[in-house]
């Protein structure tokens, strides 16, 4: 079956070239694989400009599997790096530097003006910080945007800006790839791995922290087996309103004996001073003091040393967002690509953290994992 690429390359050269030379790119598309028909098309377009706008700084835990993964989406389509695409990139830091009001909606308007000077095809966003201040501005508003890792419901957002019909069918201007977090799923496999009856989840007050608890929010209330509702035991949750209460609170944990796991949902606090913990440091906190295994939200957690369980794989979340800006820049229309959820989980374990903390990881489950950490 010839591809929409293959189509579309033949109907320019019908214009140029006689009958004989179609006939034969006819015959060499219709016995290329998939992958090699979309690539054929893609290195006979024009060179086509790309912006990437991370909410995070260079190289953040989030961030970069997201932007590696873009990258990856996009080559396998066959959209190269340097060939026949070039990528400019801009980094807010609004988790680290740029963290108040003020200064991420001035992030913003910086980004903006080098999009307007850079004039690309697409901008991809990575996380909300760029994708509500950026692609819902109305300075954006001719601009195609993709999104990847959208923690807030696209719903809520579309109050802001009218830019989709459905998350099936958008039909405007934006589409990309929400960053689920397979909540329930999580807790469940961590409730059946070591017989834990409570787990605390932590949120903190940020706007992601607050995106994350809507998603709990979201996931609890959703009906499900009884028997699976069961195996997960009770949920308890805490807002942490700062850094010196997040570490009063993993002292308290240590000590309950009730609680067997924590979800680590806090991403970004301040101390009594003002100086600002990301989730680098919180993590690394959270190693060094905490005696109970935490949940990680995503893939990178685990590999910075939390534990582990189900969690998001960052740099699959990115190669479906990449995967549909190289559609846009193929000649789809973004409001006919679905806005979908973060396409899988993966089963991840830190082994050293594991043994720090005396779990022995089922071997049916440590089989299946998707990837192991040792340190």
């Amino acid at each position: 079956m010839i591809s929409v690429y293959g189509h579309k390359v033949l109907s320019g050269l019908r214009k140029k070239a006689n009958v004989s030379l179609v006939c034969s790119l006819w015959v060499l598309v219709l016995f290329l694989p998939h992958e090699g028909a979309a690539q054929l098309s893609a290195s006979s377009l024009a060179i086509k400009k790309l912006f990437i706008v991370h909410s995070y700084e260079a190289g953040h835990l989030c961030g970069q599997p997201q932007h590696d993964g873009a990258i990856a989406g996009l080559a396998r389509s066959g959209w190269i790096v340097d060939e026949n695409l070039v990528v400019r990139t801009y980094y807010m830091d609004t988790k680290r530097t740029n963290n108040r009001p003020a200064l991420i909606q001035q992030q913003a308007m910086l980004a903006m003006q080098e999009i307007e000077q850079y004039q690309p095809d697409v901008v991809l966003t990575l996380d909300d910080n760029a994708f509500k201040t950026i692609a819902l501005s109305p300075r954006m508003k001719n601009r195609i945007f993709v999104f990847s890792g959208m923690n807030a419901q696209p719903e809520e957002y579309n109050l802001r800006l009218n830019f989709m019909v459905s998350r099936e069918k958008p039909g405007g201007r934006i589409t990309g790839v929400y960053e689920k977090l397979y909540f329930f799923e999580a807790v469940r496999v961590m409730s059946i791995m070591h017989g834990y009856n409570k787990i605390l989840v932590l949120e903190d007050l940020s706007p992601t922290g607050k995106a994350i608890s809507r998603q709990v929010d979201l996931e609890l209330s959703l009906p499900g087996d009884q028997s699976e509702r069961n195996v997960v035991g009770e949920v308890a949750r805490k807002k942490v309103h700062s850094w010196e209460e997040f570490q009063e609170i993993i002292a308290e944990v240590n000590d309950d004996p009730e609680i067997g796991a924590i979800y680590l949902g806090t991403l970004l606090l301040h101390d009594s001073a003002g100086e600002t913990y990301a989730a680098e440091e919180i993590i690394d906190y959270y190693i060094s003091h905490s005696k109970k295994p935490a949940i990680a939200l995503n893939y990178a957690f685990i590999k910075q040393g939390l534990y582990g369980g189900a969690t998001v794989d960052f740099f699959a979340m990115g190669k479906l967002a990449g995967e549909k800006v190289a559609r846009i820049l193929s000649g789809v229309e973004a409001g006919v690509l679905p806005i979908e959820d973060a396409p899988r989980v993966a089963l991840v374990f830190n082994l050293q953290r594991a043994e720090s903390l005396g779990l022995e990881i089922p071997s049916d489950i440590l089989m299946a994992a998707d990837e192991v950490f040792r340190k």
